[in-house]
């Protein structure tokens, strides 16, 4: 049961930022504060992966941390057509961590203003090998791999 309100929490935690790109915000900035982790070209595309802690994250967002969130960190994919810079907003992504214990975890990222992302718990010290799978609106699927090192985890 604490699982399922944590995870709805977070649903809703990050479906509220929909709601707030919808309204006019001329005038508004949000500050990030993540650099990114990580970027490649693949197949025409350029992929910019940030990792952001959660707090930060909803801090970001002007939101307190709902408690009994396990997740540590929000993880965000930015897709661009390589040639024009056109944003890629449509389609499906995948993200598998192996952490450095070896086990896994595996999640589908929601499409979000101009990214996809989603909450991993990246709770140890160590190197976290990061692989996205991603399928974008022409159909072709593609994939990008890299490490992160996470050094002071709490």
């Amino acid at each position: 049961m604490k699982k399922l309100i944590a995870v709805t929490a977070s649903i809703l935690a990050f479906s509220f930022p929909l709601a707030i790109f919808a309204m006019d915000h001329s005038g508004h900035a949000m500050e990030h504060k993540s650099t990114a982790a990580h970027e490649e070209v693949v197949d025409g595309v350029k992929a910019t992966f940030n990792v952001q802690t959660m707090a930060d994250a909803m801090k970001d967002m002007g939101m307190e941390m709902p408690k009994g969130v396990k997740e540590t960190h929000h993880i965000s994919v930015v897709f661009k057509d390589a040639k024009s810079g056109t944003a890629l907003t449509e389609g499906t992504v995948t993200i598998k961590i192996q952490n450095p214990d070896k086990t896994t975890q595996v999640k589908e990222l929601m499409g979000m203003h101009g990214h996809f992302g989603a909450d991993f718990e990246l709770s140890k010290n160590g190197k976290y090998g990061v692989m996205c799978k991603f399928q974008l609106k022409d159909g072709k699927t593609s994939q990008a791999k890299f490490w992160y090192t996470v050094k002071s985890a709490k």
